[in-house]
Order: C-alpha cells, then sequence, then structure tokens
C-alpha cells in the first residue's frame, strides 16, 4: 500500500508570485554557469553532479542579499538552473565520440542535440508526472527532490529544522573541499585481496552527497544496490580472473592486455560493464511492464484533458501543460530532427529517438526516483539505445562511416532526453512537497533548456581547441590525393574525406584529411597533407585526444597540454563499431539480461540490482554506508513510529543537507581543478600547473609536506576514517541529537 499524498507546504489554494521574469532569468544565468562545469567534469572522469541543491542554496542566499522571493520563486529557479547539468552530462557523455571517429565537432550539431534533446525529455514527463511522482509518492522517494524541498522549506521556515539542513550542508562542503581540495585524505580508498582473493577488491567514495543519498532512498534499495556491486566485484571480476588469465578484450579495439595484468577496474571495463549494460536494460524493460498500468492511467488522464482542450485541473497544484502540446510537440520534434542538416538523421531514425526518449525517460525517472540523480547511470541507457539502434541499423542492411554517425546522434539525442527526464522528475517531486504548479516548473524548465543549450557547444568546442596539439606523422605507404581519397570514398562512403578549406599551420598552408576508418596503416583520425600528397601532422583533439606534448620542429617540448578523456564517449565509440562491425561481446551482454531476470523471479528488484552491478562498486558501498546508518537509526525509533515517515526526521534533514553541500563543494573543485596557469620546469620547458597547486590550496602539502601528504592520500586505511566519522555524525544526528557545528 503505498503513503497517502502528502500535504503540500504552500496548499493548493494559495496564491503566491511563482514564474516570474527574474526567476527565470536567475535561474537561466545559475544553469548556464552549471551546465559549463558539468561539460568539464563529463569530459574529465564521466561523471557529473546533481545541480537541483546546489542552485535552491544559491537562490535562497541571493534573494536574501537582494531582496525576499518566496519559496514557489526559489523553486523556480532551482527547476529553471537544473536543465543546465543534466543535458551537459549528455553531451559530453556521447558526442566527443565523434572525434574518435574522424569528424569534427560543431557547435549546430552539439546545440541541436542539447536543444532537442532536452526538449524531448520535457514533453515526456509532463503525461508521466501524475503516475510516477503523484501515484507512485512513498514507493519512489526521488532523494535529491525530497532534500531539494526540504533545502526550500527550512530556507522559508528558519528555526531548528534550518539549522539542522544547513549544519548537514557547512559539514559536507567542508568534508568535501578538504578531501578533494586541501587532499588531506583520498577519494577512493581501496582494498584489494589478490594474495588470497585474486581478482577482488572492495572500494568506497569518501562523497557526503552518496552518503545523504543512502540515507535518504533507505536500507532496502541501498542493499539491494550494494547486492549488484557485489556480484560485480567479489564475483564475476574474481571468476574472469581465476578462469581467464590469458584472456584479453573481447572488443577488437580494446586493447591486447591480458585478465591476468588488468586490474579490477580494467576487467570491470572490459567484461563487467556489458554485463551490467544488459542487466539494466533488462530491469529497465521489466521496470516499464510494471508500470505499464500507471502510465496507461496517466495517458488516459491526458487524453481526457487533450479532448477537453487542455482545460486545467480544479486544483492549482494538479495543472500541467496539455496533453496537445506533447502530442504536437512529439510531433514537430520528428520533423525537425529529421530535416535538421548537421544531424544527419533521416525520418525513420526521428521516430525512433522519440519512441527510445519515452522509454528511457520512464526508466530514468523510475531509477532517480529509487537512487538519485547522481547515481543515474545514464551511460547504461544510452549503451541500451545504441545496442537498439545498431541492430536495427544492421537488420536494416545499413552499414558504413554515415551509419555509425547517425547511430551515434540518435543515442545522443535520447541519453539527453533521458538525463533531462531524470532531473525534471525530481525538480516535480520538488514541487510536489513545496506546492508548486506543475505547469510553471514544466515552463520555467524549457526555459532553462533553451538558454543552456546555446552555451553548452561552444564550451565543449572551447576545451576541445584549448588541449587540442599538432604532432608530427609519417606514414611512406600512404599517400592523399584527390582520386585516391575518392576511390577510398567510393569503397565505403564517408571513409576519408578533403576539407574543402585550406589549414594554416606555422606559416604554412595543408589540406585537411579526414580519415574515418583506418587504412594502410593510417589510424583514424584529422591530419594535415602537404602539397605533396604525404600526412604531415595529426591534429590531436583536446578531447579524446592521446598527445598531451606538441613539439616544435627542432624536437623542443612547444607546449604540454591536459587531455580531456571524455571515458564514456570512448566506450559509446567501441560498442558502435563493435555492433555494426560485428565484435560486440553479445554474450556478456545476455549475461546480464539472465540475471535480471533472475533476481526478479526471486522477489528482488532488478532495476536498482543491476544499476549497482554497473556502477563502481566505491559508489554502492557508500550508498550502502549511508542505508545502514538509515537502518541504525531506525531501530532507536518509539514502537509504533512510522519508519517512511521521515522526510522531516533530523537525519533526513541532516543527509539533505550533506547532499547539498557535497554537491556545491564537488562543483567548485571541478571548476578549481580545471584552472591550470604555466610555469617553467627545472629543464625549463614551459608546462601546466594546476591553480589549486600554483596558489598553495593543496593545504596537506603546505602542513605536511608533499611527501608526508602523498602517504595520507594514498592509504585506504586512513582515507576511510573521516568517511566513518562522518557516518558517525549522521547517526548522532537522525538519532534525535542536536546536529554537530559547520
Amino acid at each position: 500500500m503505498h503513503d497517502a499524498p502528502p500535504t503540500p507546504y504552500v496548499p493548493a489554494s494559495a496564491s503566491m508570485t511563482e514564474l516570474t521574469v527574474r526567476g527565470l532569468a536567475v535561474g537561466s544565468l545559475l544553469g548556464i554557469c552549471f551546465a559549463a562545469s558539468s561539460v568539464y567534469l563529463g569530459l574529465k572522469i564521466g561523471l557529473t553532479v546533481s545541480a537541483s541543491i546546489p542552485i535552491a542554496v544559491l537562490s535562497i542566499t541571493l534573494f536574501r542579499a537582494f531582496g525576499r522571493a518566496t519559496i514557489l520563486e526559489n523553486n523556480i529557479v532551482q527547476t529553471t538552473g537544473s536543465a543546465g547539468e543534466s543535458i551537459a552530462a549528455g553531451v559530453a557523455f556521447t558526442l566527443p565520440s565523434l572525434l574518435l571517429m574522424g569528424f569534427d565537432l560543431d557547435v549546430g550539431r552539439v546545440t541541436l542535440v542539447a536543444l532537442l534533446g532536452g526538449a524531448l525529455g520535457v514533453l515526456m514527463m509532463i503525461p508521466l508526472r501524475q503516475g510516477l511522482i503523484v501515484k507512485e509518492h512513498g514507493k519512489l522517494p526521488y532523494p535529491e527532490g525530497t532534500a531539494c524541498a526540504q533545502v526550500l522549506i527550512v530556507g522559508d521556515q528558519g528555526g531548528t529544522s534550518a539549522k539542522t539542513v544547513f549544519s548537514g550542508f557547512g559539514l559536507g562542503a567542508l568534508f568535501s573541499l578538504l578531501g578533494n581540495v586541501g587532499k588531506f585524505w583520498g577519494e577512493y580508498p581501496t582494498w584489494s585481496f589478490d594474495r588470497f582473493f585474486p581478482g577482488a577488491s572492495l572500494s568506497f567514495e569518501t562523497n557526503p552527497a552518496l552518503l545523504g543519498v543512502g540515507y535518504i532512498i533507505g536500507t532496502r534499495v541501498a542493499c539491494v544496490m550494494l547486492a549488484g556491486g557485489t556480484l560485480s566485484f567479489l564475483v564475476l571480476i574474481p571468476l574472469i580472473h581465476l578462469f581467464a588469465p590469458d584472456l584479453t578484450s573481447p572488443l577488437i579495439a580494446g586493447g591486447a592486455k591480458p585478465v591476468r595484468e588488468m586490474t579490477p577496474g580494467q576487467i570491470r571495463n572490459a567484461f563487467v560493464l556489458y554485463i551490467g549494460a544488459g542487466a539494466v536494460a533488462a530491469g529497465g524493460v521489466l521496470s516499464l511492464v510494471r508500470s505499464l498500468p500507471t502510465l496507461l492511467a496517466a495517458f488516459r488522464r491526458g487524453a481526457a484533458d487533450f479532448s477537453a482542450r487542455g482545460a486545467a485541473g480544479p486544483l492549482r497544484t494538479q495543472r500541467d501543460l496539455p496533453f496537445s502540446l506533447v502530442v504536437g510537440g512529439s510531433l514537430a520534434l520528428v520533423a525537425a530532427i529529421a530535416l535538421a542538416p548537421p544531424l544527419g538523421i533521416n525520418a525513420l531514425s526521428a521516430a525512433l529517438i522519440v519512441l527510445f526518449g519515452f522509454f528511457f525517460v520512464t526508466v530514468s525517472s523510475r531509477i532517480t526516483g529509487q537512487i538519485g540523480s547522481s547515481s543515474n547511470p545514464i551511460s547504461g541507457m544510452t549503451v541500451a539505445t545504441l545496442l537498439l539502434t545498431c541492430l536495427l541499423f544492421v537488420a536494416a542492411g545499413w552499414s558504413g562511416v554515415p551509419y555509425k554517425e547517425m547511430a551515434l546522434c540518435t543515442a545522443a539525442l535520447v541519453c539527453v532526453a533521458a538525463s533531462n527526464g531524470g532531473t525534471i522528475s525530481q525538480d516535480l517531486k520538488t514541487g510536489f512537497l513545496v506546492g508548486a504548479t506543475p505547469r510553471a516548473q514544466q515552463v520555467a524548465i524549457m526555459v532553462g533548456v533553451a538558454t543552456s543549450a546555446l552555451v553548452i557547444g561552444w564550451t565543449l568546442l572551447y576545451l576541445n581547441e584549448a588541449a587540442k596539439t599538432y604532432v608530427a606523422r609519417t606514414y611512406p605507404e600512404f599517400l592523399a590525393t584527390d582520386e585516391s581519397v575518392r576511390e577510398l570514398a567510393r569503397a565505403d562512403p564517408g571513409r576519408a574525406a578533403f576539407a574543402s578549406r585550406l589549414h594554416e599551420f606555422r606559416g604554412d598552408r595543408y589540406r585537411v584529411l579526414y580519415l574515418r576508418k583506418p587504412t594502410r596503416g593510417v589510424p583514424t583520425g584529422k591530419y594535415l597533407v602537404g602539397s605533396d600528397g604525404r600526412i604531415a601532422y595529426l591534429v590531436d583533439p583536446g578531447v579524446c585526444g592521446v598527445e598531451p606534448e606538441q613539439r616544435a620542429a627542432d624536437g623542443s617540448v612547444e607546449k604540454t597540454v591536459s587531455k580531456f578523456d571524455a571515458p564514456k564517449a570512448q566506450l559509446f565509440r567501441l560498442i558502435i563499431d563493435g555492433v555494426l562491425g560485428g565484435d560486440l561481446p553479445w554474450a556478456l551482454v545476455l549475461v546480464g539480461v539472465a540475471l535480471a531476470l533472475l533476481v526478479e523471479l526471486c522477489g528482488v528488484p532488478s532495476l536498482p540490482f543491476a544499476v549497482g552491478a554497473y556502477l563502481p562498486f566505491s559508489t554502492s558501498t557508500s550508498i550502502a554506508l549511508g542505508g545502514a546508518v538509515r537502518w541504525l537509526a531506525d531501530r532507536r525509533k518509539s514502537r509504533g513510529s512510522d519508519p517512511t515517515d521521515s522526510d522531516s526526521a533530523p537525519g533526513a534533514l541532516f543527509s539533505s543537507g550533506l547532499i547539498a553541500g557535497g554537491a556545491i563543494a564537488g562543483l567548485v573543485y571541478a571548476a578549481l581543478a580545471g584552472l591550470e596557469t604555466t610555469a617553467k620546469d627545472a629543464s625549463g620547458a614551459v608546462r601546466p600547473v594546476p591553480l589549486l597547486e600554483h596558489f598553495g590550496l593543496v593545504l596537506s602539502h603546505r602542513l605536511l609536506g608533499a611527501e608526508a601528504a602523498q602517504r595520507l592520500e594514498t592509504s585506504a586505511a586512513w582515507s576511510i576514517v573521516p568517511f566513518l566519522a562522518l557516518a558517525a555524525a549522521l547517526l548522532w544526528v537522525a538519532r534525535g541529537r542536536r546536529p554537530p557545528p559547520s
């Protein structure tokens, strides 16, 4: 039985300032800032941090400094701004794969993917809100949405509740900054058991936000996630290590390193990642099947609104945008995607995007409802989209370079839609709890999508250009002339092409050659070709590039840059090449499908289990620690109390603060880590120096010395101690004690 819907903080009968130009403007500006930092973080480490709570805190702070605002106007600010992070994640995870396949990134393509994919996510969540946010209340906690509502409410109320939230906020932010910036402990304490359990490992991520998420989602879901991670890192990886020590990556392009030389993380990336992706896809299908009655009921209500020409509901808190907008908007998106030249997508693929978008927005919403946005495996859904898209392309006989580009753009649009759908779900949950008007939130996040999309493309291209290097290359066997390039293009359309304009470098002019398939010993990439038809330079991109040094003609180092690895983009390129090239490890994907069916038959929800199997073990263990704290706290509750009625309990409030503080500190660190200055090393070469080191912000190095600080940072035994102390502080507050000072 589900809980009865709660009474919102602002009653439905109340009339209050909500959707304002001021709120939309502030939300758009904050969204642009968070979008830029999220692009950086997604390219650097393949992860992003939820922005809703940090934006809510900033909105409250800004409006208190420059004039009061209502709680509903603050909610509009965080709703508008949250779009930037979500669509930035989808873009940064996918589109850099184009660089690996020998294509250029252009602002038009990136902007259209961000804009159209984000709009698709908004449209799909309009009819799903009633079913997933309202009807599933009590079953889907939406931890970040609940935490954001608590931040807004206590910011409006003040008092003891506010002190509890902001104590958690201060402690979470301080903890993150001391760990990430100060380097007083490691971020991923890890233990390897190779002596007696080869291939097995245990790790944590010392992230206050994950601890808070684990507490809010509860013990059961946290333990189910931990079970999935345990299967991957304590069962599957050791088994692969034991039975196949000489096995190499199942993908041709995945490398030739044998399993015995791989770390647990490398084994996970080479093998278990595909098992997890198959499990996530199957868990998503099963979750969708279970929720079909709820979804159909939601669509029937939407159809009723459509027949009534979108008449408003009897209560302000029940008014969505009309269903006619969903239908008309979806058809308009199909036309826009098919007719947009930069995307290169035909009408069939455009229709598939809307179909996959509805499915994965639903799955994304349910996942965020269970484990939160920060742990939402958007890349797993993109893997599933790529698999389905490439399979349909193979069945239709579509192969070759142009269809690889089309498959990636299809997956990118769905990825952005799913990412944005999960974020919108958290926003709508926040609005549901504080008493917002759904229609106003849906308008606000559409504005946020439009404004953030305009800057994401420029940010991505700027980072790529800033870290681009020119590396001298010679391939005597390869001659690039108009005739040879035309011959390659006739054999496989799009395989090779000259750019229409010449490129000037070091006073000379070169033709730009795009090679999109290895040819005569020349790898895929972008090259500068001299007047004699010989390759002179490789243009190594800043994103997904591998050559950090650029040398002058005399061989001296001219500059050194920090490349952006974009790990998710590397994975997607391998999958596209694997399916369309016929070398994807389908057996591993089907093992994941079978595992999801197995746990479902055992009565365990397969989706959180599959997510745990897919994510790094450090994420699952840290969330599980928060769930363990929740279990210990619930044991001390008086008999007869409702363990689910804890949204306003001290533990939930303090956890909300931990999530907010950890998220803001993570974004501050991401911004600082991306800034560099230059300095000469001992040899006189000019090299980049992180700004954190240049200004001495790495406090552990200043206070303890570089050598001692390095030992502390790499010590797993020491690094876990502060995290356990943070968990103990959460338990102390959850049991009714006063919060520790921040």
